[in-house]
Parts: structure tokens; C-alpha cells; sequence
């Protein structure tokens, strides 16, 4: 009687197992970027990083209409976003990963299709109900209005509302930003700077019909940028490679340091996240703070902490940003991705160790690989036993394998 029972426990147990394995199977965790450079990674070898297993929702747009695009970005893009997804696969995760990524967009270009070659970049984020979203923001659209900065905190903090919004209730809109932003066409004008046309200006927005009350909207903060603080000169880029090079310009400069820039950054996009969530409406699941890793790889001497310094390129650190002095360099790529991970999927990135297989494809030695790992834990707040993650479909298998093994050994001594 009491071998019946246990069998039947055992059958019990084992059974959700093997349907929660099939449910992982059936379903796995679907994650969109949404963003510009910052997230497709502007060049090589991270641009087109494991573009094959990840889908770039605007490379048929750029080849239907290439306006605007620049000819040292092909796509397909796996970016940032493909680094994550490589890390996924390491964790035993079943992650489906997609992009929706244009040079130099805000977040209100993509709500709003603004761009001139009239991608529906919209629709990329209407076009199927998403587990996560990742929102990337303009490098410089979050921060307090200066002059000769493409700042713009009314913007930003309107437009991430609009699309967790869109993303979580998904009804038609017909707005003016006027009525958002200032109250009258005059006021919302002195705030954005826009035209007093442009904040009167009829916006119809369609009903998203895969909105999901259940998808988890993140925000990707971005870093500080050595060429908006103390710069030497300012650059150029070459139309047709992409090569930057230094003119004999004086580069305005906007802050004393970087820390203080990303001190913006974080208030910036912590108060977005607030106010998104103050209607009822679902709001953000949470801020990835790449940016203040940025910042925590200066202070524990992980990076060159001087983009601009002499000894810049011989100093034997990593330097997180490319030529440019504001994307990302390869170095900069891998550690925004393991800070994007550990934020979505609560698994510490220090796990992975030497041998994790992005940063040996990208040519970043063992050493450095664990020393950003680190950085990105330490900034998230990891320590031994304080994971919180969803359970990896390997891990799922071997419960189910484990239970069954042991109800066919029960059966066998009957």
C-alpha cells in the first residue's frame, strides 16, 4: 500500500516537471531592443556579433528603403543584443532575441515613425506580445536641457510613459504633445524647443493588438561620453568606412566629468521609471544601470579612466568606448550585455567566468572577461546566493530526469 502511494507521489512530482520542461520548450522568453547604435553596436566585431540568432526586425526595411541609413552599418545587427542572447545560451536559458534598432533614434522617433525613410518601427513593437522590452533612449535626449545638446527630459519622460503604455494596454491614441507636455502650443514649444506647430500637431497612434499586461518593460541607461566632457577636438566620420578621425576644432565641453554626466543619467532615467508607473498602467520592471557600471569599471581600475589620456592605448586596460568618444567599444558592448542580464534574468554575470564564449569570440581575454563580469555584478548587487533566476530549461530537464529515474528505481524493487 505504502509502495502504491509512493509511486503515485513520485508520479506527482515528476509529472509537472516534465510539462513545466515542455511548457519552456513550447514557449520560451521573448525579448525586443529597442534602440539606436547604442544597442546594434555601430561597428564590428559587435555589430554584426551572432546576428544569425537574433533577428533584426529593421534589416527588410533597410533594404527596402536604405534613406538615412549609413553605408558602414550593414545590416543584419546583432549587437548588444546578440552578446546577451550568446549569454542566455550559456545560462541554459530559452530566450527568443529580436531587435528594433535604428542610427541615432529616440524613443519618440520609434513611437511615432519619424524617421525619413518611414520604417514602421512601431509596428516592430506591436508585431507580436512580448515577455520583455528593452527601451534605449538617445544618448543624450534624458539629460537636463543645455545648449548644443540634443537634450530633451520632456521627451524622454513622455515618450517611455507612451510606449509602456502601448506595450502593456496597447489603445488607439489621437494626442497633441501640447497635452502632455506645457498645456498650450507656446508653453510645450518653450519646454521642447520644437515648433508651436509641432506641439499642436494631431498624433494618431493605432490600437497595438499584442499588448500584454504581463510583459516586463526595461530601461537600458546609458553611459557617459568622454567627447561632451573636456574633449580635445571634435571628430568626423567618413561617409562611405565609418573612420573617425579629429579635426582642429575645439570640442564644446558640457560637463566637468563623467561621473557627474552619469549622475544626470541615473536621475534621469530612475524618475522616467517612476512616472511610467504612477497611472496604474504597469510601469517598468526596472532600470539596467550600464551606465553606472561604466562608471564602477573607472573607479575599481577595471578601464582606462581617461579616454583622451596619452597613454590611453597602452596603458594594458580595456577602454569602454570606441574612437568617436561616445559609442560603446567592444569592451563597453560586453559589459552593457552582461549588465542587461543580469537585470532581466536575476542570474549573476560573475557566474560565467573565464571561458564565456561572447567575449573569446570578440577577442577579450579570459582576465579582462571576468574582471567586467565582476564590475557588472558588483553593480547589480550579486553576491554569493542572492540570485533570484527563472529556471533554465537544462535545469527544468534534469529535475524531470531525476524525478522519473528515481519512480522507474521504485518500480523496479516492487
Amino acid at each position: 500500500m505504502h509502495r502504491t502511494t509512493a509511486r503515485a507521489t513520485l508520479r506527482a512530482l515528476a509529472l509537472p516537471a516534465l510539462l513545466a520542461c515542455a511548457a519552456a520548450q513550447a514557449e520560451p522568453i521573448s525579448v525586443l531592443f529597442v534602440g539606436n547604435s547604442y544597442t546594434f553596436g555601430r561597428v564590428d566585431p559587435v555589430m554584426g556579433y551572432n546576428a544569425a540568432n537574433v533577428r533584426d526586425l529593421t534589416a527588410p526595411m533597410a533594404a527596402a528603403n536604405s534613406t538615412g541609413s549609413n553605408a558602414f552599418e550593414p545590416h543584419p545587427w546583432g549587437g548588444v543584443a546578440g552578446i546577451f542572447k550568446q549569454l542566455t545560451v550559456q545560462a541554459g536559458l530559452d530566450y527568443q532575441v529580436a531587435l528594433s534598432t535604428r542610427n541615432a533614434a529616440s524613443l519618440r522617433g520609434h513611437f511615432l515613425n519619424s524617421n525619413p525613410a518611414g520604417w514602421d518601427l512601431r509596428g516592430n513593437v506591436a508585431s507580436q506580445a512580448w515577455s520583455k522590452v528593452v527601451l534605449q533612449e538617445q544618448s543624450d535626449e534624458p539629460l537636463p536641457k543645455q545648449a548644443g545638446l540634443a537634450s530633451n527630459p520632456a521627451y524622454f519622460n513622455t515618450y517611455v510613459n507612451l510606449l509602456e503604455n502601448y506595450i502593456h494596454q496597447g489603445q488607439a491614441l489621437a494626442y497633441r504633445e501640447r497635452e502632455l507636455i506645457g498645456g498650450s502650443n507656446a508653453a510645450c514649444a518653450a519646454i521642447t524647443g520644437a515648433s508651436t506647430g509641432t506641439c499642436g500637431n494631431l498624433r494618431e497612434i493605432p490600437a497595438n493588438p499584442n499588448a500584454s499586461a504581463d510583459t516586463e518593460v526595461y530601461l537600458y541607461q546609458t553611459w557617459a561620453r568622454p567627447n561632451l566632457v573636456n574633449a580635445p577636438f571634435t571628430t568626423v566620420t567618413d561617409p562611405v568606412t565609418g573612420a573617425v578621425s579629429f579635426t582642429d576644432q575645439p570640442a564644446p565641453s558640457f560637463y566637468a566629468s563623467l561621473q557627474d554626466m552619469t549622475a544626470d543619467l541615473r536621475d534621469a532615467y530612475a524618475q522616467a521609471a517612476q512616472d511610467a508607473g504612477a497611472d496604474g498602467s504597469g510601469g517598468i520592471t526596472a532600470v539596467a544601470p550600464v551606465g553606472e557600471a561604466f562608471m564602477l569599471a573607472l573607479a575599481m581600475g577595471v578601464a582606462t579612466a581617461n579616454h583622451y589620456a596619452p597613454d590611453a592605448g597602452t596603458d594594458g586596460l580595456p577602454d569602454l568606448w570606441w574612437d568617436d568618444g561616445t559609442h560603446a567599444s567592444l569592451y563597453g558592448s560586453y559589459l552593457s550585455a552582461l549588465t542587461l542580464y543580469g537585470t532581466l534574468t536575476g542570474l549573476d554575470p560573475a557566474a560565467f567566468g573565464a571561458g564565456e564564449i561572447a567575449a573569446r569570440d570578440l577577442g577579450i581575454s579570459g582576465r579582462e572577461a571576468e574582471l567586467l563580469q565582476r564590475v557588472a555584478s558588483l553593480q547589480l548587487g550579486f553576491a554569493p546566493g542572492n540570485e533570484v533566476p527563472e529556471p533554465p530549461l537544462l535545469a527544468l530537464l534534469g529535475l524531470a530526469a531525476a524525478g522519473w529515474a528515481l519512480a522507474r528505481r521504485r518500480r523496479s524493487i516492487k
